[in-house]
């Protein structure tokens, strides 16, 4: 070995060592990477250079009846940022303000917050952000989505409900209703490039959204419009503290309209007290006082325990029940039962409660559906209030057949009526006509159902014509509609505050339907707390009755009457003339006998004993009932002297045993 090598060796073998450890580890280090953790770091790196975008799912409308759009989704715009990537803070704050107009100090807050990403502005439409689209600064974030829009305000608004800054609906149908309404979201996978921005490339894998359903009401936009600004107005015009008001199909069970004022916009949800959110026509139960009266008297007649002209004498006013003295708006005497039901006279009701007893008046309470819940599609149903017989006072039966001692809902109490209307169903309501996927299928949709029969056909007609009664003659005159037949009947309760009735609050109501021929529309309306002379049903929810009815049958050309029809002559009227029927349908009736002198009265006649009512018009007394008695008919007068009325009008089909109510002056 030379002098030189020996010299340098030792620095040789320590360079060749370092060499060969380093190759060495490199080599280990490349082994590792490649075969080792080779695929995870592929997936890593993949996932570096890719990602996985949402694609959100477009939220399902809600409609109308007639598929009028209740709600839209509009394109909206959110901006946010990093605060920790804004340099110069004020500056930026400085920008946004004067492109949103809003306070500077509002966007310096955010800015300065220690979390790593905070919104500035969220679901702006374009007209409100144009300045931020235009001249996006650097550091600011976009994010384009949609947002929900209600095209027609308050309209429904607590029927409809609303969602929140993140499209989940938080009341009414939205809340209800939110797993078909959101749809389900999918996703795309974009390639990134090196500055970070993401590229669509159609071969990398993507799976699509599924828009949300859509969902179809029985609700009818023009009929609820109608019923919220006529409850606004009354409830100005009384100084009520808020007013509710519902209208139904009495034969599906369909709601039509249904409102609650004071409301709320669900645009601005938050603008407004929190409880104008409440949907009170299912939430708020009251005591309903005299509209409540049905019940008892349904049930006696059901029951049997009184007759149709059974007299009562009403105490001129004043009867001690229970140790406790039952007073009357007025001095009644001698009173039937229509006419108890026509004068709302609570002596009456009371002693025609006393037959039925208090297990047939409870039983009949529930059967109209009162004291549970009528299971509508929302949330937030109150069941109201019926005790069981055993926790009833010895008060409990009177007070109960006078709408006192009982909670109901305004819905309640239309299904109640409806049952009346439709000859003595009790419908469930129907507020979901349908559920329709995005693809078109209809995926859910409530069919009509009826809970129970509450009553024969016939007892429900008896009720019908004295609620007519108490439109056409009694306390709820201010509801009646010329040329149409109308049933209804007038409430007005104390309200109980603090342990005992109030006599100076209360909830004027009125519940009706028509035509009272041929049920179409029953119509609720509720005043809570209206001024002293309009807290009488009959002067203060009765007149918001008519108004809605006429501008809805003035409206709507589906609402229809029966053909008036009129006999006189011997031929068959009517405001445009009738064919007579099918001879082997009909008979002719027999002369009617009038104190020894042949008379001849034309009556057409079913085989099956209906018949169409004569006009007794002009008559005596005398001589009506005996034209009527003749067709199997019963009377019931108001008055002395000559026919100037009668119910049904002439014309009108009615059957064997059915009731003429005539008036003489």
């Amino acid at each position: 070995m030379t002098k030189t090598y020996l010299k340098y060796r030792s620095r040789v073998i320590i360079t060749s060592g370092f060499i060969v450890f380093f190759w060495v580890g490199l080599s280990v280090r490349l082994f590792q990477i490649q075969i080792i953790d080779g695929e995870e770091l592929r997936l890593k790196g993949q996932s570096q250079s890719m990602v996985q975008k949402p694609l959100n799912a477009v939220r399902g409308n809600i409609y109308d009846r007639d598929n009028v759009a209740f709600t839209r989704n509009i394109i909206h715009y959110s901006f946010g940022v990093h605060p920790s990537q804004i340099e110069n803070k004020d500056e930026f704050a400085e920008w946004i303000s004067d492109a949103t107009g809003e306070d500077k100090s509002k966007y310096l807050k955010k800015l300065n917050s220690s979390r790593s990403f905070e919104y500035l502005e969220r679901n702006l439409q374009r007209k409100h952000c144009e300045k931020l689209l235009v001249n996006k600064p650097n550091g600011l974030i976009v994010e384009r989505d949609s947002r929900r829009y209600y095209p027609h305000g308050n309209l429904a608004a607590q029927a409809i409900g609303f969602v929140d800054l993140d499209d989940k609906g938080i009341s009414g149908i939205e809340q209800k209703y939110n797993s078909y309404l959101t749809g389900v979201p999918g996703w795309v996978v974009r390639q990134m490039s090196g500055r970070g921005n993401t590229r669509y490339k159609t071969n990398l894998p993507q799976k699509p959204p599924v828009d949300g359903a859509s969902i179809q009401l029985t609700i009818d936009l023009e009929y609820q419009a109608i019923l919220q600004e006529e409850l606004t107005m009354q409830v100005e015009k009384t100084s009520a503290s808020s007013a509710m008001g519902l209208i139904l199909n009495p034969q599906t069970g369909d709601i039509l309209a249904m409102a609650t004022v004071p409301d709320f916009d669900p645009n601005y949800p938050g603008r407004g007290e929190i409880g104008w959110q409440r949907n009170k026509v299912i939430t708020d139960q009251f005591e309903p006082g005299s509209t409540f009266k049905i019940v008892p008297i349904t049930g006696a007649l059901d029951q049997n325990t009184v007759s149709l002209w059974q007299e009562f004498n009403c105490e001129n006013g004043s009867y001690t029940f229970a140790g406790q003295t039952i007073k009357d708006w007025d001095d009644f005497g001698l009173l039937t039962v229509p006419q108890i039901m026509e004068n709302s006279s609570n002596v009456g009701v009371i002693k025609i409660a006393e037959t039925l007893g208090r297990n047939n008046l409870y039983r009949y309470s529930r059967n109209l559906g009162f004291g549970m819940a009528t299971n509508i599609s929302l949330a937030g149903e109150h069941p109201g209030t019926l005790r069981q017989v055993t926790e009833w006072s010895h008060i409990s039966l009177a007070q109960i057949s006078l709408g006192h001692e009982v909670g109901v809902t305004a819905l309640q109490l239309g299904m109640a009526y409806a049952a009346i209307a439709n000859g003595g169903f009790l419908m469930k309501p129907r507020l979901i006509k349908q559920i329709i996927s995005s693809s078109g299928k209809t995926v859910y949709a409530e069919q009509p159902e009826v809970i129970r029969k509450v009553a024969s056909k016939n007892v429900m007609d008896i009720m019908t014509d004295m609620l007519c009664r108490v439109v056409d003659t009694g306390t709820g005159t201010k509801a009646a509609i010329n040329g149409w037949s109308v049933a209804g009947k007038t409430g007005t309760a104390q309200k109980y505050i603090d342990g005992r009735y109030s006599k100076k609050k209360f909830i004027s109501n009125f519940v009706g339907f028509l035509p009272a021929d041929n049920p179409q529309l029953v119509g609720v309306i509720i005043l809570d707390e209206p001024k002293i002379g309009y807290h009488w049903g009959g002067h203060g929810a009765a007149p918001v009755f008519k108004r809605v009815m006429e501008r809805i049958i003035n409206m709507d050309d589906s609402i229809r009457l029966l053909k008036p029809q009129t006999i006189k002559n011997g031929s068959l009227l009517a405001q445009e003339r009738l064919p007579l029927p099918h001879t082997s349908d009909y008979t002719v009736a027999k002369p009617v006998v009038l104190s020894n002198v042949m008379t001849i009265i034309p009556v057409v006649q079913k085989e099956n004993g209906d018949s169409y009512l004569p006009d007794v018009r002009g008559m005596s007394l005398r001589k009506a009932r005996t034209v009527l008695r003749q067709i199997g008919l019963r009377t019931f007068f108001k008055g002395s002297g000559k026919v100037i009325w009668q119910s049904p009008r002439p014309g009108t089909i009615v059957a064997n045993g059915s009731i003429c109510t005539i008036g003489l002056k």
